[in-house]
């Protein structure tokens, strides 16, 4: 037993699981989580930037590339290095996201830029949680 749990926890600090995990985040519960995000996050048609980034479309798109909204460093360096956001790193993400951002600058060899913190401090610690508005933002974004 202690060996899957070890090897779970890898796998989610790798995010090497397979979007079968996140397949069972539920949209409807997750438009009730993502109430709590409503305070700096838009989506839907009429949505606009507010204290943080639109997030129609944010599955599939290149961290750091709304138009019109000012990024933190740390954001903006993760884009440019490639950063794409998909259902496993956005579930990542919204765990703790500024360790996130510098851990994938560091694994990309940018270590260098991997400073500073990036303005969303919110973390979103419950698994279901995270699962359940990915779901919520998947119905946001187009199929690609």
């Amino acid at each position: 037993m202690r060996f899957v749990v070890v090897g779970l926890a890898g796998a989610l600090a790798l995010g090497s699981f397979g979007s079968s995990v996140l397949a069972q985040g539920n949209a409807e519960d997750g438009e009730a989580v993502f109430r709590r995000c409503l305070t700096c996050h838009k989506v839907g048609p009429d949505a606009k930037n507010a204290v943080g980034p639109v997030l129609n479309g944010v599955i599939g798109r290149q961290a750091g590339t709304v138009p019109e909204f000012s990024y933190s460093p740390l954001n903006k360096a993760a884009g440019e290095n490639g950063l794409v956001w998909t259902e496993e790193l956005i579930f990542e993400y919204l765990a703790d996201p500024a360790p996130f951002l510098k851990k994938f600058l560091a694994s990309k060899g940018k270590e260098d830029l991997a400073t500073g913190t990036t303005r969303m401090v919110f973390k979103l610690a419950d698994e279901t949680d995270r699962r359940d508005v990915i779901a919520y933002l998947k119905t946001f974004s187009p199929a690609k």
